[in-house]
């Protein structure tokens, strides 16, 4: 459960994502890419070089999407019902890779903070981000 402390948290972090999605998405995507290359293979048909624009306007979506859900902290399931079923229906991408993902985002987010993110600021958004990867693991069901 995501507290008013922890919202508050995700909206001020979110923001500074927000103003430049395109970059913290393929960042994270690229982080995705090198820790876990397994992942790659749902990105065959893509350019994987970090600066694509392959990568770039997928990064943009990732962060878009994270966008609509923080911007629906109350009801992160509707927020994305869509897209977790086309993940689960359609692109059929293990589950797993959602929660790797996430760190990816996380550790981008801290790489980016100006200084050391505050435990309780990583530990909402931690919270969020596994909330997000639950609600589109929940779709495979």
């Amino acid at each position: 459960v995501l507290t008013e402390d922890d919202k508050n948290h995700i909206r001020a972090i979110w923001g500074h994502v927000d103003n430049n999605p395109e970059a913290f998405g393929v960042e994270a995507l690229t982080r995705l890419f090198l820790a876990y290359p397994a992942t790659k293979t749902y990105f065959a048909h893509f350019d994987l070089n970090p600066g694509s624009a392959q990568i770039k306007a997928h990064g943009k979506k990732v962060v878009d999407a994270l966008t609509q859900a923080v911007n629906n902290l109350d009801d992160i399931p509707d927020a994305l019902a869509k897209l977790a079923d086309l993940h689960a229906e359609k692109l059929r991408v293990d589950p797993v890779n959602f929660g790797l993902l996430g760190h990816c985002i996380l550790v981008t987010i801290a790489a980016h903070n100006h200084g050391p993110l505050k435990a309780d600021v990583a530990l909402s958004m931690d919270k969020f981000l596994t909330k997000v990867a639950k609600t589109l693991v929940a779709h495979y069901r």
